[in-house]
């Protein structure tokens, strides 16, 4: 399969105010779209699909709990065309959990998702690299397909 670049955008808009005093609460979500460059080639891009949103809790960042978690699973099954988050092992789910998706998961969390604000985008790319250093990093040569072979790294001039 040939690599396919996309940028992974999370929003967190947070409670919105309707017509009462009541806030309703707005679910974090992850679009996944065509990567563009810079603030004006974002204002009109395209989005291919919504990561799917789990059905206990939801998507969250910018700390490090269950939503985060549940992020990182979705965009690492995602970025490494591992399928559906539960059921390749490293998502929630009642189905087996493959322990080295798990500690990549959390890893992923500690070092990346927690850092980040309520808007955000991250290239495919770059979720690709960090996944590969990390396998490296702890001496386990048996990659997913996805980090085989890496793009290559583009600029823009």
């Amino acid at each position: 399969m040939a690599y396919e670049d996309c940028t992974y955008h999370g929003v967190q808009d947070g409670p919105e105010t309707g017509n009462g005093d009541e806030a309703e609460w707005q679910p974090a979500r992850i679009l996944v779209e065509n990567p563009e460059f810079g603030p004006t080639e974002r204002q009109d891009v395209t989005v291919l699909r919504e990561l799917a949103e789990p059905e206990a809790g939801g998507f969250g960042w910018g700390y490090n709990g269950g939503g985060t978690s549940a992020a990182a699973a979705a965009i690492l099954a995602d970025a490494l065309d591992l399928g559906d988050p539960d059921k390749c092992g490293i998502g929630y789910a009642t189905y087996p959990e493959d322990e080295v998706l798990v500690q990549l998961r959390e890893d992923f969390c500690d070092d990346v998702l927690s850092q980040l604000c309520d808007e955000w985008r991250l290239r495919r790319g770059v979720v690709l690299r960090w996944s590969r250093a990390w396998y490296l990093q702890r001496g386990i040569s048996e990659l997913p397909a996805a980090l085989r072979e890496l793009p290559p790294l583009q600029s823009q001039t």
